[in-house]
């Protein structure tokens, strides 16, 4: 197909000869057999949000959260059983979903590393904006400190660097919620949008992610803070004291179980820190709701695809431990979430289970749109899974953490249909699990005589995955 540039994007538009260029997007990713809305590429909402674990969902089981416009999109989309991040942190993992590429690519290790002009380009936002979209950008960017901020190459901005805080007042020194802030944030662009040009809005939510420093940590709206209030959080089975014993000391003594003491190391921290947490959750379902809503109003709702994605697991408290950075699931797996209202009826309401991953999204989206993605990205455009065809797909993925810190181990790992290997390499510690005999990861078959040849293999594939990321 044919790449247009902005001015000619826009000269098409505004013409009306959408068919003579761009059509071919809607018709070609796009899923609708016919009419109007798929002769012209379709608007993107692309929602993330900040820790939250794939399980977090009512639509994936869990009985208690209470997550009704999450559970509406999976019911009438696509949900991911199995996706995963490929760096759980919120920087690496933020400077995947742009870029489609692992970390030890696009480099982006710390808070303060940002993306060169060139990178940047590259970048699904900067790919959309340059063949025609318009774009905005809200919350939590992630990537670089302030000053390094791509403010200016957005068409709406209301990012921040990071932290960000949940307690705002309004004009009037009103008490709001930043969850809620961004919500009216997301309301005002869409109600600058027009039919005449397709756009692209990327809703980057602080939420579930705790205020650091703050003892409070899980800083809810104080509208739901009544939700779960007569309820008991079941303990996690994993948060059992021989699953952190069974841990290597440099894992008892880590970071995450300084937040575990803080969070979850008392009944009633462990209650307040989870009902926190879904309060958080629920509240990033309002405002998708809201969104959803807005949508319908400005009948934008028939040409748009919202997708969702969290950009890091998190640990509820599972082997005595807080945070995220290690391999095990609850650190690595995430929820995702594909609306398109053009599907079909038979492409409704699915649940995949083919492994996708972060580096996924931007190439998703792009495709999405009609756009080929960059040759630099390495992650693979989940379209033609969305669209019910059934390509060869990838069966393992190459996970890495390599942020320094004193306390937060560097690790990287494979993880297949069938094992999990780990390497901590700062310590030369390796972890093996039989992922179909003990999901639970709590019995390390390294050193089990009987799982030395399969060691040995997975070790190897994982060594050359790690030099694949990299580009070598």
């Amino acid at each position: 197909m044919k790449d247009l540039n902005r001015r000619e994007f826009l000269s098409l538009m505004a013409g009306g000869s959408v068919a003579a260029g761009l059509s071919m997007a809607g018709c070609e990713s796009g899923f609708a057999g016919g009419g109007a809305a798929a002769k012209k590429p379709p608007n993107i909402v692309f929602l993330l949000t900040d820790d939250q674990r794939w399980d977090t969902m009512g639509c994936t089981g869990n009985p208690i959260i209470q997550t009704p416009n999450m559970d509406a999109m999976a019911k009438g989309g696509v949900r991911f059983t199995n996706a995963f991040v490929t760096t759980s942190i919120c920087a690496s993992s933020r400077a995947s979903i742009f870029s489609g590429q692992w970390t030890s690519r696009h480099g982006v290790t710390d808070f303060r590393t940002h993306f060169s002009s060139e990178a940047l380009a590259q970048t699904y936002p900067m790919q959309l904006r340059s063949a025609g979209y318009r774009t905005g950008f809200i919350g939590k960017y992630g990537v670089g400190a302030k000053k390094t901020l791509p403010v200016d190459q957005y068409d709406y901005w209301k990012g921040f660097p990071g932290q960000g805080r949940y307690e705002n007042k309004d004009a009037d020194g009103n008490y709001k919620h930043l969850t809620q802030i961004m919500g009216e944030q997301a309301i005002e662009f869409l109600q600058g949008c027009s039919k005449d040009q397709p756009f692209c809005l990327s809703v980057s939510f602080k939420a579930p992610h705790v205020q650091d420093s703050d003892p409070r940590q899980f800083i809810y709206d104080r509208a739901y803070k009544d939700l779960y209030k007569d309820t008991v959080i079941p303990v996690p089975e994993k948060a059992s004291r021989h699953y952190f014993e069974a841990l290597p000391e440099f894992l008892r003594t880590s970071e995450a179980r300084r937040r575990w003491d803080i969070r979850f190391s008392t009944p009633e921290k462990f209650q307040e820190s989870v009902k926190g947490y879904y309060r958080l959750i629920f509240g990033v379902d309002v405002v998708i709701g809201k969104i959803r809503e807005q949508l319908k109003q400005l009948d934008f709702d028939d040409n748009t695809v919202l997708m969702l994605i969290g950009d890091n697991g998190f640990y509820l408290g599972e082997y005595g431990l807080a945070g995220k950075w290690f391999p095990h699931e609850e650190s690595i797996r995430v929820p995702l979430v594909v609306f398109d209202p053009r599907a079909g009826n038979k492409l409704r309401g699915r649940t995949l289970d083919q492994v996708a991953l972060n580096v996924d999204i931007a190439p998703t989206i792009l495709e999405l749109a009609g756009i080929k993605p960059p040759e630099q990205m390495q992650g693979r455009s989940l379209v033609p899974l969305l669209k019910g065809k059934k390509p060869k797909w990838r069966t393992e993925f190459f996970y890495e953490h390599s942020f320094e810190h004193k306390t937060i181990a560097k690790t990287i790992a494979l993880r297949t249909q069938d094992y999990k290997y780990a390497r901590y390499v700062d310590y030369d510690y390796e972890e093996l699990y039989d992922l179909k005999l003990d999901p639970a990861e709590s019995i390390n078959l390294a050193k089990d005589e009987k799982y030395k040849k399969t060691l040995e293999s997975l070790r190897k594939r994982c060594n050359d995955l790690a030099q694949r990321a990299k580009g070598t």
